[in-house]
């Protein structure tokens, strides 16, 4: 027995110190959050158990504790932790233990449980934070010039709004071409991203949902070809928390959920969208399975707004770069789909373009009896568009909304069950507001209840 424990002391001095050293990585970050839970992600610097304790933020009550999760490195020391055990429409502070001992963070950790507001009350008032195109330098396999990456503090200054959800619209990683050619690549690109120092506080605070574009999906404007791309989507499932990825047997990134009375529908343009220059056989970017998924949801979907957010631009009817309007039969085919179903409250998110701006769509033959809006917003810390010609100005574009440096979006979703808005906004990478613009349901076509 002596010789073991020798032989354990002396021979395993690693094993050891990694678990009596292990610390935070990157994270955690709140993600996924429902009336009966919320999800906690965490990366760690090697194996050891994880636990989360928390109690009512401002309440005089025990501290409660989440089972024990294990780290280990067949998962990268990557672990997403459901806390069960809380009360909806309250707010929690929380911390991490780590082998059992309390782990200390410098900036505040907190998650919100939606109200169970229905039946009893008007729907809560809340804030989404909105962004895409979120480049990290990383000289070694950077292009050489000038870093194209910069002002991280956008992301302080998103955190300053006090956003209960932030929505990340795609590009959110940037796959480099050391990195797209291997699972590998794909994870040490993810993991260098999630660790940027200036990323913690918001993720620490604010429940993160996500889509991809093509830098976190594959090389540039990568489509159902890539060949890694179901490593992809396995390093996506990793390294977010959404309630799910693809339905039934279908694979994909897409998903919805449901905060107050809004519904949002996060698509997946990458997974089954062939090719831009192919020539022959369909033309998709949804594919069939997901176009239907979509339209059998928001069909039966009881929320006022519903916010189907997506990669490239919807409404733009330029036929530039990565836009639907390339493939215009099925951007047409929705519009329409919206129409004789008779679905309401609908507007779109989106990214990728490197600047932001807000099409508006107006009522034709075809298609709801509303307008229909695209609110793009791009970029966070990636370089804004600079070649803008007259080939590239949006003719749906609403005057003053097309802005051209780093920024970021919030929506507002405030007012009354018979009474409800979306405000939205841009700011620049300081703060300072640039544009906005309200909605009420109605003017979305959301009838008045009796």
């Amino acid at each position: 027995m002596i010789a073991l424990i020798f032989m354990f002391v002396f021979c395993f001095p690693t094993l050891l110190q990694s678990q009596e050293n292990l610390k935070i990585i990157s994270g955690p970050m709140v993600t996924h959050a429902d009336i009966r839970h919320v999800n906690i992600w965490l990366q760690v610097s090697g194996k050891g158990n994880i636990q989360v304790s928390y109690s009512p933020l401002n309440e005089n009550s025990k501290e409660r504790l989440s089972k024990i999760y294990v780290a280990d490195s067949a998962h990268g020391f990557r672990v997403l932790m459901q806390i069960d055990s809380v009360e909806h429409g309250k707010t929690y502070t929380y911390a991490i233990l780590l082998n059992g001992k309390n782990i200390q963070v410098k900036h505040p950790l907190e998650f919100h449980i939606p109200a169970l507001w229905q039946w009893r009350s008007d729907p809560p008032n809340f804030k989404v934070a909105l962004g895409s195109c979120f480049y990290v330098n990383e000289e070694q396999y950077d292009r050489p010039g000038k870093p194209y990456g910069g002002d991280y503090q956008i992301l302080t200054n998103i955190l300053q709004k006090k956003p209960d959800l932030m929505l990340w619209l795609g590009d959110n990683v940037y796959l480099r071409e050391a990195d797209w050619g291997s699972k590998y690549g794909i994870i040490k690109r993810y993991e260098h991203m999630r660790a940027l120092p200036e990323l913690q506080s918001l993720l620490g605070s604010v429940h993160h949902y996500a889509i991809w574009d093509d830098h976190d999906y594959g090389p540039n404007d990568s489509d159902r070809g890539y060949v890694l791309k179901h490593e992809s989507r396995n390093v996506f499932m990793q390294f977010w928390g959404n309630p799910s990825y693809g339905s039934g047997k279908q694979e994909g990134v897409y998903t919805t959920f449901q905060w107050g009375d809004v519904q949002f529908f996060l698509l997946d343009n990458r997974f089954f969208r062939s090719p831009n220059r192919r020539i022959t056989g369909d033309r998709t970017i949804l594919g069939e399975e997901q176009k239907q998924w979509l339209i059998d949801n928001l069909a039966s979907s009881n929320a006022t707004f519903k916010v189907i957010a997506m990669g490239g631009q919807f409404l733009n009817p330029l036929e530039r770069f990565e836009n639907y309007a390339n493939y215009k039969a099925e951007q047409q085919e929705i519009i329409d789909l919206l129409g004789k179903e008779s679905i309401t409250g609908v507007f779109f998110l989106s990214g990728d373009r490197h600047y932001s701006e807000m099409s508006e769509l107006q009522p034709k033959a075809l298609g709801p009896r509303y307008p229909l809006l695209d609110f793009t917003v791009s970029p966070l810390t990636s370089g804004a568009f600079s070649s803008r010609t007259e080939q590239d100005i949006n003719p749906l574009s609403l005057p003053g909304s097309a802005i051209y440096e780093r920024n970021y979006g919030v929506l507002e979703f405030s007012g009354t069950s018979n009474d409800r808005s979306v405000t939205f906004i841009l700011y620049d990478k300081s703060g300072n507001e640039l544009w906005r613009l309200t909605k009420k349901s109605e003017e979305l076509g959301v009838k008045k209840k009796k």
